[in-house]
């Protein structure tokens, strides 16, 4: 069986690969590996959900990405919101380590980058969490990223995420408003869904 992602497999050979990506107008630097998800290039749908995240109506507080891989979500959001503590989590030790060496080549030093199963290890409320779930670990995990994200944000905090309508989007969709009593559609790109859920 292959590795996946959401798996750590400290016996994988290396496959770094080196790339630049514009994301919310700041061009960042990034390292990649095998056995971490996207690892050619930032993922569309990754892409599509930092682009849509709208601060205007977020609460003063900080940032938590659920699943962060090699950082492309939480370091682009974090290198814009200089005022905001971002944190990151993965399951991936393989791909936390490279979120570190990103968030260090990028000099974006108002991150914090650890390990966590979904919210396993996270203590704090974030005024935003954002995440790209992995889908491949299966629909609990999925359902937890969701579903838990309530007991971690702030009054008026907001949780975004992207699915592929394929996917199982519109179950998420049911599942969020079934959790927070609300959730908007923000944008619809190739099958992608933006959907956000906030904590009224």
């Amino acid at each position: 069986m292959a590795n996946q992602y959401f798996e750590n497999d400290p016996d994988l050979e290396h496959e770094l690969k080196k790339f630049d990506f514009t994301l919310r107008k700041h061009n960042l630097n990034f390292i990649s590996d095998s056995g971490v998800f996207s690892r050619q290039t930032i993922d569309y749908g990754s892409r599509v959900l930092i682009e849509a995240v709208d601060f205007s109506n977020i609460p003063a507080g900080n940032i938590l990405d659920v699943g962060c891989g090699y950082g492309p979500i939480g370091l682009a959001l974090a290198k814009e919101q200089k005022t905001r503590q971002t944190t990151m989590v993965d399951v991936n030790l393989r791909a936390l380590k490279l979120a570190k060496q990103n968030a260090a080549d990028n000099n974006i030093d108002n991150v914090e980058i650890f390990e966590s199963d979904v919210y396993q290890n996270v203590s704090n409320k974030y005024a935003l969490i954002v995440s790209n779930p992995p889908v491949r670990a299966g629909k609990n995990v999925v359902t937890a990223i969701l579903a838990e994200s309530k007991d971690y944000l702030e009054p008026n905090g907001e949780l975004w995420i992207v699915l592929q309508k394929k996917q199982g989007a519109p179950s998420a969709k049911k599942l969020m408003d079934k959790t927070f009593g609300n959730v908007e559609v923000v944008t619809r790109d190739k099958g992608y869904y933006i959907l956000k859920s906030k904590l009224i």
